[in-house]
């Protein structure tokens, strides 16, 4: 091969060779690019062609929050308090004997209704008898003897410290018949007030102490209902409210009653108060010890009302979210009575203010909103 040849070969190898590394920089150029989002001019490149869909390079901002909208509404809304509270009876005591002794007659039956002053038990008074007829004696004699001690006294046959003496045993002999009849007293049990005994826990012949148990006694012509509502509802309770009281055991009945009296202490504990509503029970269909649910009603007044879940609660501070043109905006508010599911507004919104009923923990101030149907999935917008 002449050298001319050689040189023309070696040529054309360096041109293809040149071409071939031309081909692969510019490859490796157009991947780097695609890669790294830039257009062949050095435009950044987006979804929606050069300028980018937020257009001429923009940064879109944080996507609207779907929320449930509600309304502060001006309407009548009624104090209404439920409480849960316990049955108790007007008069309720335990029948007991004051002193040791056997029972010798009972004069009552199971559940009986009996009157004030009626016999219910009695033991054994034989040694009360005589002890009282023996005190009698004794009086009748010092009576005898402080008679004609006074009539030897106006004779001056009696001296004054001798009539003192004698008209001091005759009170102390009026006492002895006193303390008889006093014990004698014991030995017969009566009701203390009209009422309905209970089950009998005693019989004839049995001995009975002191705080020995030998019946109940209630008095349930009506009935107290004692429960407690918290500290920040005393202002609105007040004797003469008129409540309903409710039990399971009668479903289908409402007891009407009043509050009768607020306790003068509130728990340090619980921060509530007692309070205690009185309950005609002619019908005597309530006992003591029943579970009731108590709801007491006052009259309405004209307010701001919001929903319950609306509010926003930080640091025993109230907040809501106020929606206008779009965008959330938080604001404190004033709340007043509650009732399930609403709450009166006193100051911070007006009526007819557009409001983030669900979805306000998800919120910022200015954040942009749309609206979903109530009960609709809460989020951001995709």
């Amino acid at each position: 091969m002449s050298e001319a040849n050689l040189r023309q070969k070696l040529v054309v190898v360096s041109i293809v060779a040149g071409a071939l590394a031309a081909v692969v920089i510019g490859l490796g150029l157009t991947l780097w690019r695609a890669g790294h989002g830039v257009g062949g001019g050095g435009t950044p490149m987006t979804a929606g062609g050069p300028a980018g869909a937020a257009g001429r390079g923009s940064i879109p901002g944080k996507p609207a929050t779907f929320v449930v909208l509600g309304q502060a509404v001006r309407k009548q809304f009624p104090y209404e308090l439920e409480a849960l509270g316990t049955a108790r009876a007007n008069e309720a005591i335990d029948v007991t004997a004051k002193v040791s002794n056997i029972v010798t007659a009972i004069r009552f039956r199971d559940g009986q209704a009996v009157r004030h002053g009626e016999v219910l038990v009695e033991l054994d008074g034989a040694q009360a008898n005589a002890d009282l007829a023996q005190a009698q004696a004794a009086l009748v004699e010092s009576t005898s003897q402080y008679e004609r001690s006074v009539e030897l006294f106006g004779t001056k046959a009696l001296s004054q410290a001798q009539l003192d003496q004698i008209e001091a045993t005759l009170k102390a002999n009026k006492a002895r018949v006193a303390a008889a009849e006093a014990r004698l007293s014991d030995t017969i049990i009566r009701a203390p007030f009209a009422g309905r005994v209970g089950l009998r826990r005693v019989s004839v012949g049995g001995l009975v102490n002191p705080g020995t148990v030998i019946t109940t006694l209630d008095d349930t012509s009506l009935i107290k209902v004692d429960f407690s509502v918290p500290e920040t509802l005393v202002a609105a309770l007040r004797p003469g409210l008129n409540m309903r009281a409710e039990t399971s055991a009668y479903p289908d009945r409402q007891f009407e009653g009043t509050v009768a009296s607020v306790d003068t202490r509130v728990d340090t504990v619980s921060r509530a108060v007692r309070v205690r509503a009185i309950v005609p029970n002619g019908e005597g269909l309530l006992k003591p010890g029943m579970y009731l649910t108590v709801r007491i009603v006052e009259s309405s007044r004209d307010a701001i009302v919001v929903p319950e879940q609306a509010l926003l609660p930080e640091e025993g501070r109230q907040f809501v979210y106020v929606v206008a043109d779009g965008k959330a905006e938080k604001r404190e508010i004033h709340i007043g009575r509650r009732r399930p599911g609403e709450v009166e507004v006193l100051d911070g919104l007006a009526a007819n203010e557009q409001i983030v009923s669900e979805g306000g923990d998800k919120l910022r101030p200015g954040s942009e909103v749309r609206a979903v149907a109530g009960g609709g999935a809460v989020g951001t917008a995709p």
